[in-house]
């Protein structure tokens, strides 16, 4: 049964990373977290093949389309194709740092103009009968203060949008690439704290930084949710107790092999419709992360997904290794030999 829509615990839009691969997995082990596709064009949808962008399984809900765009009437279309094909929220993209980002006039250098993305969310929110949500940064190039930043809410909040999104580092758009402005500007969590003090009636959502649930809880105490992007990717187990400690479901009894036994069904029919096994295997390699056998699952799977005619069995053989290390662990474990 898919589960409300909520902002309490998000996976971060990852471009090449959150794919409809990624998401089916994440979704096997955690049923609360939202999840958010790549960013895309609204070019690439409208001009574009706009079913292979917008393909999704059903097991993903809460799923959102994070849109790439500044121009009011592509956004509505756009809106409208994620209502069709049954998203639950529609994300514009003001976060994005990168050169051609910006040259396509979207993305973080859109924080300079909060009137037009005002305009956009309106125009989003007249086509589609969908939440309308804005990712953001704290700032841009010198523009580091409180004061740009609410002056950027404002009218957007003014136009409908109730839930942003807020990378908690400014965006340094000449000089810095997109990897370095994700770790290069400092963290200014403060900020973000603020922005919630300042308009307690909006969801704001905190992203940046955060590693572990311990920290993700710490900041539920004063905001609306936490997103987290490449921690969850490098290691997809964090969120086996998403669902148990932020939401207060029930304890979860599966483990990581029971994940993958989900997992098989989908990578076989997949395989079936054409999708390379390297496709999927590329976002399962963190799974065993810091376990015995860990390293073998992952070289394993390196190591032969790629090839020309890779099968299912080589994702067997891969747990086969790790479930013989585990053993074997446990074995010297329990008799020291």
């Amino acid at each position: 049964m898919t589960v409300p829509l909520s902002h309490r615990f998000c996976v971060a839009p990852m471009l090449d990373w959150t794919d409809r691969h990624e998401r089916y997995f994440l979704r096997l082990i955690s049923r609360r977290a939202c999840l958010y596709t790549e960013m895309v064009t609204t070019g690439a949808l409208i001009h574009g093949d706009a079913a292979r962008h917008l393909a999704f399984h059903e097991a993903e809900h809460p799923v959102a389309l994070q849109l790439g765009g500044s121009k009011p009437e592509e956004i509505a279309r756009c809106a409208e194709m994620a209502q069709r094909e049954r998203y639950d929220e529609v994300n514009l993209n003001i976060g994005c740092p990168s050169d051609r980002v910006q040259s396509g006039r979207f993305g973080a250098c859109l924080m300079a103009q909060p009137d037009l993305v005002a305009d956009c969310v309106r125009a989003a929110q007249a086509a589609a009968n969908l939440p309308v949500t804005v990712k953001c940064r704290i700032g841009i190039d010198e523009h580091d203060s409180d004061d740009f930043l609410f002056r950027f809410v404002e009218p957007i909040a003014a136009a409908g949008c109730r839930t942003f999104v807020v990378h908690a580092r400014i965006a340094i758009l000449q000089g810095l690439s997109p990897k370095e402005n994700r770790d290069i500007p400092p963290l200014q969590y403060d900020r973000v704290l603020r922005m919630k003090q300042r308009y307690p009636e909006l969801e704001i959502v905190i992203n940046g930084g955060i590693k572990t649930l311990e920290a993700a809880e710490a900041l539920l105490q004063e905001l609306d949710g936490v997103m987290v992007g490449r921690e969850v990717y490098q290691n997809p187990w964090i969120l086996a107790k998403v669902d148990e400690l932020l939401f207060g479901d029930v304890p979860s009894n599966v483990d990581r092999f029971d994940i993958m036994q989900r997992f098989l069904p989908y990578v076989r029919e997949e395989l079936h419709k054409g999708t390379a096994l390297q496709h999927m295997t590329r976002h399962i390699l963190g799974l065993f992360h810091g376990m015995p056998g860990g390293k073998a699952f992952r070289r394993h799977l390196s190591e032969n997904a790629f090839r020309k005619y890779a099968g299912v069995s080589v994702l067997e053989d891969a747990l086969a290794l790790v479930a013989e290390v585990s053993q074997r662990s446990a074995d010297f474990a329990a008799t020291g030999t």
